[in-house]
């Protein structure tokens, strides 16, 4: 189980069209991959959960990843918060 603290950088923050990408970004790893957020923990392989966040530009989370292919969800998922588009 790794977890990775990142920063939002998408400067609307989190809405329909990236998280939508998000949660095909993290569909593509065998590993669960979770978002957590203040006492929230959302699979980010939900669509529906992951538009429960709200997540704001500049807001800290922790992404959660276990499985097989971990570290490298880890870093596909830190990499997409990465980008401000």
């Amino acid at each position: 189980m790794i977890e990775t603290p990142v920063v939002v950088k998408q400067e609307n923050g989190l809405d329909g069209r990236p998280i939508a990408l998000l949660v095909q970004e993290a569909s593509q790893y065998a590993s669960q991959v979770f978002i957590l957020a203040d006492d929230k923990k959302i699979n980010a392989k939900s669509i529906m959960g992951m538009m429960s966040l709200s997540l704001a530009e500049g807001e800290r989370v922790t992404v959660l990843t276990d499985g097989e292919d971990e570290e490298k969800a880890a870093e596909g998922i830190k990499t997409f918060f990465m980008h401000t588009n």
